[in-house]
């Protein structure tokens, strides 16, 4: 299965990676317009993700307009939508609600990351069992 990072801060990316290596290939890029971009590019590949970490704050586009630009594609192409998960500082439930309501996320986690939590997500999820 293939997992697509999208953060703007090195050490999460490095973290977040680590995570997920012994479940996905993952891929990493740093902001909302590199997810869309790979994004096309897996789908063009015939290779899509199954998984998206997305970071909501971060430069050039955000991880809600990346996510609602993903969910666009998935939809003009009649896909299965990805799963998403937002990763944030901000737990404010304003951003939780945007996040699920307005980009179609399938989950949401403060940073910092606890592995258990995001493996828990997984699970739920059916991306992974332990």
């Amino acid at each position: 299965m293939r997992a697509l990072v999208v953060e703007d801060e090195f050490l999460s990316r490095k973290v977040l990676k680590s995570f997920l290596a012994p479940f996905f290939d993952v891929d990493v890029v740093v902001n909302g317009v590199e997810a869309v971009e790979a994004f096309r590019l897996a789908l063009a590949d015939h290779h899509p993700y199954e998984l998206v970490l997305m970071d909501i704050m971060m430069p050039e586009m955000n991880g809600i307009e990346a996510l609602k630009a993903i969910r666009g594609i998935e939809q003009e192409r009649g896909l299965q939508p990805a799963h998403c998960l937002m990763i944030t500082a901000l737990s404010d439930p304003k951003t939780v609600i945007t996040s699920f309501h307005e980009g179609g996320a399938s989950g949401y986690l403060v940073k910092p990351v606890d592995k258990r939590k995001l493996y828990s997500e997984l699970e739920k999820l059916e991306l992974i069992s332990r």
